[in-house]
């Protein structure tokens, strides 16, 4: 974890959510124990996590005594101290879950759509959402995160194309679904969310840095760096459904030919499977997964790439095993503690609980964005200025 405090005045909310986020990787866990890993004072610690107690955001409990002195107190986060709502709309439908501060989901609702236009998505969204809130036990309902296919603000990409929201461009998304639903709205591209999910929740909580592979309708990817989710200059890095790797193929919605997710992405396999087989995808799929994890790999040296995504387990399993033996590359090291590549522990839930992720934090710590870096809150749509103390 590289979040750290800061002694400035101004500082006082992104200490709470500091604070608050050490508890929740590292709970049950002393105040102590959270000064030294967020570089304040114990006092400092002990005052924040007062204010904590009394939101109801964590709770504490003594050990029982083992010899003299009066044992510590150790911190978790409280599940019921609060809830956010996780949404990710795709060109197929809406999926939506309640989840509560530890990230576990209490219920999850979802509806296939064709032909989502905005209003249309967001009535469903807003009637998912109604369903919803009236499920959590106790606990106030923080805010909606909504994860949406990507690039953002791309004349060429965004929303073009049937991996896309097409007919999106333009509409003011993060004000109407918080007109609609009556509370704080977050938006996020869906790979970065479910890269978020991953962290928090899955096999990233132990990595220093990851590369998440997202497997979806499109194909991209997030690197995430001791926690934090690299985004890029505009929020679109990762884009790696649109590297053009096979020379004079498919024309692609983006004006190129060749993109990886013509061949590789869950609308490739519904359509080619259509004139191949599954078997003549798998085939044709499997060599260019196999191109895109060493690009990956050469590009940013991760500890491991974590792929995941709506793809059903039994299709990711047939491809993975079909693009054995990986293409030599800076990650084939003989002394490598962890594989290369590493199967999501979350799934297709990584996309909700990140989504729900991003309006804890946002509503936690309003002046001070995300938790998990500059401008990783809302993409595009609704930029925050990143907090001076986070750089």
């Amino acid at each position: 974890m590289t979040l750290k405090g800061t002694n400035q005045e101004s500082g006082r909310p992104y200490n709470r959510r500091t604070v608050l986020e050490a508890i929740r990787l590292h709970g049950p866990i002393a105040r102590g124990d959270i000064a030294k890993r967020v570089g304040l004072t114990v006092q400092t610690v002990s005052y924040i996590i007062r204010e904590l107690e009394l939101e109801g955001l964590v709770v504490g409990a003594r050990e029982l005594p083992k010899g003299r002195g009066v044992p510590p107190t150790f911190l978790k986060i409280n599940p019921d101290g609060g809830y956010a709502i996780g949404v990710h709309v795709t060109p197929v439908g809406v999926r939506a879950a309640l989840i509560n501060l530890a990230g576990e989901v209490i219920a999850r609702r979802e509806r296939r759509l064709r032909q989502m236009k905005p209003e249309r998505a967001l009535g469903e969204i807003k009637r998912l959402v109604t369903e919803l809130r009236k499920l959590r036990r106790r606990g106030r309902l923080l805010g909606v995160g909504l994860a949406m296919p990507g690039p953002f603000d791309v004349e060429s990409m965004s929303f073009v194309g049937p991996t896309t929201l097409e007919g999106w461009k333009g509409f003011p998304v993060r004000e109407r679904l918080a007109k609609l639903t009556g509370l704080p709205a977050f938006i996020e591209i869906d790979m970065a969310a479910a890269a978020l999910g991953e962290r928090l929740y899955g096999a990233g909580r132990n990595l220093h840095e990851f590369y998440y592979l997202y497997f979806g309708l499109g194909l991209g990817g997030c690197l995430v760096h001791e926690g934090v989710l690299l985004r890029g200059a505009f929020g679109n890095a990762g884009e790696l459904g649109h590297l053009p790797l096979v020379p004079d193929g498919e024309a692609c919605p983006c004006g190129n030919r060749g993109c990886l997710e013509r061949y590789l992405s869950l609308e490739a396999l519904e359509r080619r499977s259509a004139s191949v087989g599954f078997d003549g995808w798998v085939a044709e799929a499997a060599p260019l997964l196999r191109a895109a994890l060493v690009t990956i790999e050469n590009l940013f040296d991760p500890e491991t790439v974590v792929i995941g995504g709506p793809v059903e387990e039994p299709v990711l399993a047939r491809l993975l095993e079909a693009a054995e033996p990986l293409a030599h590359s800076v990650s084939e090291r003989r002394e490598r503690k962890k594989p290369r590549i590493t199967r999501s522990v979350v799934g297709r839930d990584a996309v909700l609980r990140g989504a729900a992720a991003l309006a804890v934090s946002g509503v936690l710590s309003p002046r001070h964005g995300s938790l998990f870096g500059p401008d990783a809150v809302n993409g595009a749509f609704n930029r925050v200025q990143p907090a001076t103390e986070a750089a």
